[in-house]
């Protein structure tokens, strides 16, 4: 595949900037010569984690809370942002503390995802957490959060469900299936 240079960024300003996003008006030329207007959403820059966490290795914790988003309640993998200092393994291990109760000995780093790269800079990091052990945070959610033990032979079934719709969950549990099944672990 033939490289592409990137267009210039002719100019750049906020147009609107909210506690979570700033939406940036973009001013672009491509390579070819021709300009476009573009925006997109910033977001705050912290780093964002997703956790598939294994009970073992058939078996991994979903949580279920309120998605305000699509206004009702989601099921999908933990996760959230780290706090000041923490790296994407630190992070991932306490929000799975918080949200669903248990820690991880073994935390591995998988891929990075993206929401909408041609508008949203959002990148989440999807961590792998195996060996589990009962440990409770106290986290910052309004209501205690439901988690859910799912069989990884079961995905079918639970992508067919009309509370599990996020893209990024469904991505992840693909990966993590795909690589367990290569270890012959699955």
């Amino acid at each position: 595949m033939k490289e592409r240079q990137k267009p210039e960024i002719l100019s750049a300003h906020i147009a609107a900037e909210t506690k979570l996003f700033r939406v940036e008006a973009l001013h672009l030329r491509f390579a070819n010569g021709v300009e476009r207007h573009y925006e997109r959403l910033r977001s705050g820059g912290r780093l964002a984690v997703m956790i598939v966490p294994l009970l073992n290795d058939e078996t991994v914790l979903l949580t279920r809370e309120y998605a305000a988003g699509v206004e009702r309640y989601e099921i999908a993998l933990p996760k959230g942002l780290a706090e000041a200092g923490e790296t994407a393994e630190q992070a991932a291990n306490r929000e799975l503390m918080e949200e669903a109760g248990y820690g991880a000995r073994r935390l591995t780093r998988l891929k990075t995802l993206t929401l909408a790269p041609g508008y949203l800079n959002h990148r989440m990091e999807l961590v792998l957490a195996e060996d589990l052990f009962e440990q409770r945070l106290q986290g910052d959610e309004p209501e205690e959060i439901d988690v859910l033990p799912w069989s990884l032979h079961k995905l079918d079934e639970l992508f067919s469900r009309d509370d599990v719709s996020e893209a990024r969950t469904i991505a992840a549990l693909l990966l993590v299936r795909d690589r367990l099944r290569a270890e012959g672990r699955l």
